[in-house]
């Protein structure tokens, strides 16, 4: 016999313990009537309990005793099969409880092998993770906030008198709580003019929230706006959400697009902004909010309440604090300038230096830009994102800029011999998209450039955001 299988002998017990002590978890042996056969360092250290109270002791009498909250060696001999429970220890930790039979030769349970795990640590670390989304979605309404704030609006440049005038009734506006309705064709910066407003409201310390109302699923949008109680429906959150009514409290939201509002959902809008009180969705507890609320459309709503599809009393409600922006070709003072400033951004941005000639400035001041504001910033993002030069002249202008109203179609087919190494697709989409901009100019909505050209809205709709002409 070897040196080792002499010391494996004659140390039996010892070497036994040594084994259990190397587990993490605790080990709690017994036999089949319950008496305590070993127990392992882990397991006194997760109950507190020492192995000599424990060893030659029935579980059922420690049971009793209050030692242990329960036994699961009865049921594990009395079924053959694991079982599982979770306990509290003395030492006031929270275990699971994991024991498995060990069987003899005649298939009847010997033993019991009990596993003890640790979960007070677990318990607490999901504890700390809830805590710490709430945090971090305070922290990200704050966040937003703080952006808000920090967000310059420079583009909001005021170059000629109409949008000086404006730009006073919009402060004396913002002096009071009243809801403000901005109008005006799309792109002309409404968002940017409700920015303003709060920025110059007494509430501009407090949240600013912005609201799409043509881009929330007509199926969310109450649960969007009113937020929802724990287990309201299917899949929602346990714990509930608030919404943007209950997030924007003592600030501002702005419900843009605000003509594209389901009908139900503006007769609850209506209730909002009368009494100023929220009921999540399936709750039934009224909460009071302090909002301002601004709202923005480009659709005619005078149109659209002879057409059953905006409520009338919601339009008078809106209506009290009105700001008509005009469109960028009735304020062309400000179009030089705004390309400059987009320029520079996008200079800046893309770490360019480029610049345009006087020639090319006085095309852009040319043309009508039924896309507003916003078809300035994406043409000039293009223009410095393809171009490789540094000073930029006609040519390197879309056609339908160089081809403006002023032209007829004779200049614009001796326009295509200045093409450069244009492609046909590139040419052809330049003249799609300057039909498309006269045609939105002339007759004013989406529907009706559709039924102009005998397409569907949704061809035209799509056509214009590619374009960016809306």
């Amino acid at each position: 016999m070897s040196l080792a299988q002499s010391y494996v002998t004659d140390n039996i017990e010892k070497f036994f313990d040594d084994i259990l002590d190397v587990f993490h978890d605790g080990i709690y042996i017994t036999d089949a009537s319950g008496k305590t056969l070993k127990v392992n360092n882990t397991y006194e250290k997760l109950t507190g309990l020492k192995r000599e109270e424990l060893i030659g002791r029935n579980v059922l009498d420690l049971e009793k005793e209050g030692v242990y909250s329960i036994a699961l060696n009865p049921k594990v001999v009395k079924t053959s099969t694991s079982q599982t429970s979770i306990q509290t220890t003395k030492a006031n930790r929270k275990v699971v409880l994991n024991s498995h039979p060990v069987f003899d030769q005649g298939g009847n349970v010997a033993y019991v092998v009990t596993y003890v795990r640790d979960i007070t640590v677990l318990s607490k670390l999901k504890d700390q993770v809830f805590s710490q989304g709430k945090l971090i979605e305070k922290y990200h309404h704050e966040a937003q906030y703080l952006r808000n704030k920090n967000l310059q609006n420079k583009n909001t440049i005021i170059q000629s008198p109409k949008m000086s005038r404006l730009m006073e009734l919009l402060k004396r506006i913002a002096q009071t709580d009243t809801t403000a309705l901005i109008m005006g064709e799309t792109g002309v910066g409404k968002d940017v003019f409700a920015k303003e407003i709060h920025e110059h409201s007494d509430r501009n310390e407090k949240p600013f929230l912005k609201i799409n109302c043509a881009t929330i699923p007509e199926t969310l949008i109450e649960s969007e706006l009113f937020g929802y109680a724990p287990g309201a429906f299917s899949g929602a959150n346990t714990k509930g959400k608030p919404g943007y009514f209950e997030m924007a409290d003592n600030g501002t939201l702005f419900l843009d697009e605000i003509g594209e509002l389901p009908l139900q959902m503006q007769a609850k809008l209506l209730r909002v902004l009368q009494d100023q009180e929220v009921m999540r969705v399936g709750s039934t507890k009224v909460k009071k909010i302090d909002v301002r609320f601004i709202a923005a459309t480009n659709r005619n709503l005078d149109q659209a309440i002879k057409q059953g599809t905006f409520r009338s009393d919601l339009y008078y409600r809106l209506h009290v604090a009105v700001l008509n922006l005009p469109p960028l070709r009735e304020r062309r003072e400000e179009i030089e300038p705004l390309v400059n400033h987009f320029l520079n951004k996008f200079n800046t941005k893309y770490k360019k230096n480029m610049s345009f000639s006087q020639k090319a400035l006085d095309l852009m001041h040319n043309y009508s830009w039924p896309g507003n504001v916003r078809e300035v910033e994406n043409l000039i993002q293009g223009i410095v994102v393809t171009r490789d030069k540094e000073f930029l002249d006609v040519e390197d202008l879309p056609i339908y800029i160089t081809n403006n109203d002023n032209n007829n179609d004779s200049d614009f087919i001796s326009s295509l011999s200045n093409i450069g190494n244009r492609t046909l697709k590139d040419i052809m989409d330049e003249a799609e998209k300057n039909i498309l901009a006269k045609a939105l100019d002339k007759h004013g909505s989406i529907p009706k450039v559709a039924k102009a050209f005998n397409v569907d809205r949704s061809t035209i709709f799509r056509k214009l955001k590619k374009y960016s002409l809306i």
